[in-house]
């Protein structure tokens, strides 16, 4: 009886990323607005009901993706070491995530990343969509910044820049990449770029 929570838990995740998936792959096939939800559903094989349960809105279904690292930016900062500023283990984790290659950073160049990027930047509905997710991420890291001693306003001052600038870093990996270049080729480049806005970023929000 004890594995039972275990198991439902694992179901839960299977059922939601068999509809996530079975819904990315009609909209790369016909277009976000093409398709509605009841034929995610049919083929994903569950009730609409159900796929709500999971998936309140239809943006959802592309970008709980994104969703699930909203609070990467202040989970970062809150994990520092004791010795270690905010910005610093903020940088520290950027350039990190670019030597990995994880798709918060933009630098991935596995097709089914690249793919759902084309797919988020070419769909209103989703880019504004994911707008709010960067908004509530930037809260949180003010969040974050204050509980860090960073004194107000200047937690969400800082924030907003700090957010800005891992956008338009990601941003500009992304397109690379969607451009055709090669993860490890744009990698120095990324890095560079990384070094240099965190650097400004030190200088203009005055802590480290």
């Amino acid at each position: 009886m004890t594995d039972e929570p275990g198991l439902r838990e694992r179901k839960k995740l299977r059922t939601r990323a068999a509809i996530s998936t079975a819904a990315i792959e009609l909209f790369l096939e016909r277009g976000f607005d093409a398709v509605g939800v009841a034929e995610v559903a049919r083929v994903a094989e569950v009730s609409k009901r159900t796929l709500f349960a999971y998936f309140p809105t239809k943006e959802d279904l592309v970008l709980h993706r994104f969703a699930d690292h909203e609070t990467d930016a202040a989970d970062v900062v809150r994990a520092r070491r004791p010795d270690q500023g905010p910005l610093s283990a903020l940088r520290a984790a950027f350039v990190r995530g670019l030597e990995d290659r994880e798709s918060v950073t933009g630098l991935c160049d596995l097709p089914a990343v690249v793919a759902v990027f084309r797919l988020v930047t070419g769909t209103p509905a989703l880019a504004a969509r994911l707008a709010e997710f960067v908004a509530a991420g930037e809260v949180a890291l003010a969040a974050a910044l204050a509980e860090a001693g960073v004194p107000s306003p200047d937690a969400s001052l800082a924030a907003a820049q700090i957010a800005a600038v891992r956008r338009t870093l990601a941003g500009a990996n992304m397109a690379a990449v969607a451009a055709g270049v090669p993860a490890s080729r744009r990698l120095p480049e990324a890095r560079a770029a990384a070094e240099r806005a965190f650097t400004l970023l030190s200088s203009g929000v005055g802590f480290p």
